[in-house]
């Protein structure tokens, strides 16, 4: 694999699944190549996910399990199919249409944001091959009413944990990787943990350094599939993330559509997704995004009101780059989420507290503002692309906290008030912009959760 370059490639070749029982669990390997025009290989490759303590799967469960693998195996394999996105798909076997609709989608829409940065058009390139009936309708497992929840170290992941407890609902806080930071949190939420981890193929950072082509992933999706599989190992009939109404806005328009940072945490895929793994892996296996209903906003709201994570939270992207140094502290101060974060905090958490929070206060700093104008998508800019809220709702709480004494003399905040405010008009009130938001209707004994809490 000396010098390959993966754009040398006519094909990708998603050659199988294979599990490996060790002493401490279940590791599952992910084989993938890339191929010449005659199926000559390339490069093999695999990546490696291991489910810790993993119990046997009962043969009742065993196609389930196989098929939530195999789904896996599709979807994971975007990573390494965009370092050289050649032009055919090569499966053993063709897929369900429902199935190809949705890798279709993951592969389009997921990877945009990576062919927009990269000046290419995926559209006639993603083609899988497309069986001419859907399979049998999947049997109800019998899983246990427990729910496998998300979490990335993170405001939003916090509020689904803090208000499952307070519904009484029995959950296992679960993630993927190795981040002593998410590791830190989750043990702060004194509910059961599970960590999964995932190794990526070592080629795939080789070929990058050589120049592959690289860019943003729908994780989501990869997490989505991950915690599948887990929940059929594991015995858990709701997987449970945190995705808020926000995602659904696009970052941009772009020469080929809509480009959705966020795409795989948006309805676009959640809907699909839930509706595939109730048809085709288990009737009784539920997939959800909690706070679908709640704004940014909204979230930082309910946040604001929680006790004891101040000092184990944290959104700042630089924390979680698989390959970067972390900084010194939970928040950098520099990122797009750092300043999300804290302008969307500020309306809702008393100052100090805030302050304490980031080290340093963020508003009062003009060299940040290109940062905050990116945020409200101020003078023709676009929001960045991260997991951010909707520049609405970013100028509506600067607007908020150009009212208040406290804040209203920071130097981005007064700047606000004085250069931007007049000439973005009117904007609503923070109240009107936390309102609930149509979304899709939650399993049945969740309907309620958010409620109680």
């Amino acid at each position: 694999m000396n010098g390959f370059d993966p754009r040398q490639a006519a094909a990708f070749r998603y050659v199988g699944v294979e599990r490996q029982a060790t002493p401490t669990g279940l590791d599952v390997l992910l084989h993938y190549a890339f191929e010449t025009d005659d199926g000559s290989t390339l490069a093999s490759f695999h990546e490696r996910l291991q489910f810790p303590a993993a119990p046997a799967v009962s043969p009742e469960r065993e196609a389930a399990l196989g098929s939530a693998l195999d789904l896996l195996h599709l979807i994971a394999g975007v990573s390494y199919y965009k370092a050289g996105v050649p032009a055919e798909l090569r499966l053993a076997a063709p897929l369900s249409p429902a199935r190809a609709a949705l890798l279709t989608a993951v592969y389009t829409h997921g990877l945009a944001e990576f062919a927009h940065q990269n000046g290419l058009d995926l559209r006639e390139r993603i083609r899988f091959p497309v069986a001419d009936a859907a399979p049998a309708a999947a049997p109800a497992l019998g899983l246990r009413a427990h729910a496998l929840v998300a979490i990335g170290g993170g405001k939003d992941s916090l509020v689904s944990i803090e208000a499952l407890k307070a519904h009484g609902a029995a959950q296992t806080v679960t993630w993927v990787g190795n981040s002593e930071l998410i590791a830190d949190c989750a043990s702060a939420t004194g509910q059961p943990t599970l960590n999964l981890t995932r190794q990526l193929a070592p080629a795939l950072f080789e070929w990058n350094q050589r120049g592959a082509l690289n860019g943003h992933i729908p994780v989501t999706a990869i997490n989505s599939a991950i915690f599948t599989v887990a929940a059929i190992l594991y015995d858990a009939d709701l997987v449970v993330f945190s995705n808020e109404a926000s995602a659904d806005s696009p970052t941009l328009e772009g020469e080929q559509g809509a480009v959705n940072h966020q795409w795989s945490k948006g309805l676009a895929f959640e809907q699909p997704f839930a509706t595939l793994l109730q048809a085709e892996i288990a009737a009784d296996l539920h997939y959800c995004s909690l706070l679908r209903s709640h704004t940014e906003l909204a979230v930082t709201r309910r946040f604001a009101a929680l006790k004891g994570y101040d000092d184990r939270f944290s959104s700042c992207n630089r924390n979680f780059r698989i390959r970067a140094p972390r900084p010194e502290s939970r928040w950098c101060g520099q990122c797009p989420k750092c300043h999300f974060v804290f302008l969307a905090l500020a309306p809702f958490m008393p100052k100090p507290r805030l302050l304490a929070i980031f080290g340093r206060n963020l508003l009062d700093d003009p060299e940040l503002a290109e940062g905050f104008d990116a945020l409200i998508e101020w003078d023709g800019r676009h929001r960045p692309f991260e997991c951010v809220g909707e520049a609405l709702e970013s100028r509506a709480a600067f607007a908020a906290l150009a009212t208040r004494p406290d804040w209203a003399e920071d130097a981005l905040v007064a700047r606000f008030r004085r250069d931007l405010l007049p000439r973005l008009g009117e904007l609503p009130a923070l109240d009107v912009l936390c309102a609930p938001r149509p979304a899709p209707e939650l399993p049945e004994r969740l309907r309620g959760v958010l409620d109680a809490s």
